[in-house]
């Protein structure tokens, strides 16, 4: 079997900001909704490896039902393919790289409150709003 063309990347990190949405016009004329949002990937053993990553999550996709639960400042595992981006840096004009993903799923983190309740993304589980699994 052949791995060529073969692009799946896993990350986790914190979001930058709210998702924001979008509406797109597709080449064949169509319009599409996206969502756009940066993820903030903590580097593992120093905080200076650290980056962020653009993500483009769009409609129709295992990711887009998540919309709703993804805050500023949520911690979630995105399944994607990445791309570079190439940019040049305002500061001194030199050649830059960043990194794009097109989400297919995110996994929202499940974290335990002191009184041992499942939140999710700081969500409480007394709270009525449902959460997507």
């Amino acid at each position: 079997m052949s791995s060529a063309g073969l692009n799946k990347w896993t990350v986790s990190g914190n979001l930058a900001a709210d998702a924001a949405v979008k509406t797109v016009d597709l080449r064949d004329g169509r319009q599409a909704k996206v969502a756009d949002a940066t993820i903030y990937v903590r580097g593992v053993k120093d905080r200076n490896e650290s980056f962020t990553v653009r993500l483009s999550i769009w409609e129709g996709s295992a990711a887009w039902r998540k919309l709703n639960f993804l805050k500023k400042g949520s911690l979630i595992i995105c399944t994607g393919s990445v791309e570079p981006t190439p940019y040049v840096s305002k500061a001194d004009g030199s050649p830059k790289a960043g990194l794009t993903m097109n989400v297919l799923d995110i996994d929202l983190d499940v974290v335990r409150d002191p009184d041992g309740e499942t939140n999710r993304n700081n969500q409480t589980a007394n709270n009525k709003t449902p959460v997507a699994v």
